[in-house]
């Protein structure tokens, strides 16, 4: 009798697919800075010397004080005391009083906005959402920020996403490294029109085969695909030596690590394994929030579930921005944030901030207990051995912006429980970890991409000093954070 083949093995042929080179597909040889991206240089190069600066390397060793960092031709070249000059043709930067981390890795970084037509102080809009690409506004933030690579996490518009990378590749437009996600693997019953709906685990696989064939680097599920779809979707990404991550719902955590998905989004606020009602391959009407609140950090499924998780392999990505809503101690944005956008997406962002403040006392106390199982299901998987990546899902939520949302990712796992480095480390070498890029980027060796932030101030003791940055290098390159940002005040929400 003969064996049938698989499903995938049948639609991806007989010989297998080209696996993808991550660090050339992502981290390609730097471009000369062209006509559009030169008035953001700061710090041409390629020779540097910064002297007399504290060194936090990302690794959660101690930081060093009054090094001296050379970097030649893009590359990190030495590391020396910091009363070593370095040679005489380089470029001398007084770094006594800074510091110096590697380049943030922003593993949940999306390119676009969620509009809500007509959205109302109510919170009532009209359908459907729409999803306007932030092509301008968004890579600008996202490197003024101190974010020198990043993983798109689902794509709307792809074919934008990719060529985005091609230009900044080339030199031609300002922006990070980028890891282009394909568009969003999603099931029926997506209200956004813009996703395309998978017709079952056959379209899954020709999705990520097609997208692949055009340079997306990594894939994720998105809420109401089917468990044979995500599986068909997974094995299709692994020929072709990718990774599938998710922000599922129809498809539970413990169902996902089965399948052998690599990553999961949004820490564990969209597992719905516990949720009343849960349905198979149907995303259920709590979408998560009831297994979250159920699912205390010293819970038996809680310690059920990250063994699983760790015993797979399966990292998570903690996005606690998006969510930060349901902290107690959540507070307006900063002016400086709310500059940058535009009048209409200021407005959406206080519609919807006041909603959250104005919410009934019981609703409030049942996110707080959500936000402190979040925070604490975080550091258990952590301590048990997870590998726990960041990103802070900048969306149409209001309350994160590209970029300033990655910075505050950090400083919300030190309110976690996470000591600075640790913090640092989870959104630097964690992430180049993941992405098998840690030969090159996400700390700061000798050898490794001169992709490096220089901030006011000791991030290590004061997290908050994350903030203060003075210099952002990408590939040895200085880019000045002030001209960025002022080149899109007002404009994110538009384009």
């Amino acid at each position: 009798m003969r064996r049938l083949m698989p499903l995938t093995a049948l639609l991806l042929g007989a010989a297998a697919p080209a696996k993808v080179n991550m660090a050339a597909a992502v981290l390609p040889p730097p471009a000369a800075p062209g006509k559009a991206v030169l008035p953001f240089v700061k710090v041409p190069g390629p020779k540097i010397a910064i002297m007399h600066v504290r060194v936090i390397d990302g690794t959660g060793a101690p930081a060093e004080d009054d090094r001296t960092v050379l970097i030649d031709g893009g590359k990190i070249v030495a590391i020396h005391p910091g009363n070593d000059t370095g040679p005489a043709d380089f470029q001398r930067i007084d770094g006594t009083g800074k510091s110096l981390i590697p380049g943030l890795i922003g593993m949940h970084d999306h390119q676009y906005y969620i509009a809500r037509p007509n959205l109302t102080a109510e919170g009532g809009s009209e359908p459907p959402l729409m999803i306007p690409q932030m092509a301008f506004s968004s890579p600008r933030l996202y490197l003024a920020s101190g974010v020198t690579t990043l993983r798109t996490t689902g794509s709307v518009e792809p074919y934008t996403d990719l060529n985005m990378k091609t230009a900044i590749d080339a030199g031609t437009l300002p922006g990070p490294h980028m890891d282009v996600t394909g568009p969003y693997l999603e099931g029926s019953g997506s209200p956004f029109l813009q996703m395309h709906p998978l017709k079952g685990a056959a379209d899954a696989v020709a999705t990520v085969n097609y997208w692949a064939d055009r340079g997306a680097t990594s894939f994720k599920a998105y809420m109401n695909i089917t468990r044979a779809e995500l599986k068909a979707a997974i094995d299709a990404a692994h020929a072709r030596g990718l990774k599938l991550t998710g922000h599922l719902c129809s498809v539970t955590y413990p169902e996902a690590a089965a399948l052998g998905i690599d990553n999961l989004e949004h820490g564990f606020w969209v597992n719905t394994q516990l949720d009343p009602g849960k349905a198979p391959d149907t995303c259920s009407k709590g979408t998560g929030g009831p297994t979250l609140t159920a699912m205390t950090p010293d819970s038996a499924a809680a310690k059920a579930l990250i063994a699983l998780l760790v015993a797979k392999h399966v990292a998570v990505t903690s996005t606690l921005p998006v969510f930060e809503g349901a902290s107690p101690t959540y507070a307006t944005l900063p002016q400086r944030q709310l500059d940058l956008m535009t009048p209409e997406a200021r407005a959406d962002y206080f519609y919807v901030r006041t909603r959250g403040s104005t919410a009934s006392p019981e609703a409030k106390a049942a996110r707080a207990k959500q936000w402190a199982n979040e925070l604490g299901l975080e550091r258990a998987f952590v301590a048990a051995g997870g590998l726990l990546i960041a990103g802070p899902d900048p969306t149409g939520g209001g309350q994160v912006l590209p970029g300033f949302g990655d910075q505050r990712e950090i400083e919300l796992l030190v309110q976690a429980g996470f000591s600075p480095l640790e913090a640092i480390r989870i959104g630097t070498l964690n992430g180049a970890t993941y992405l098998g890029l840690a030969g090159r980027i996400g700390s700061i060796a000798e050898g490794k991409d001169a992709d490096l932030v220089l901030v006011d101030g000791d991030p290590s003791t004061n997290i908050a000093d994350i903030e203060r940055i003075v210099t952002v290098f990408k590939d040895g390159v200085g880019y000045d954070p002030a001209a960025l940002l002022a080149s899109v005040r007002g404009r994110y929400g538009q384009y």
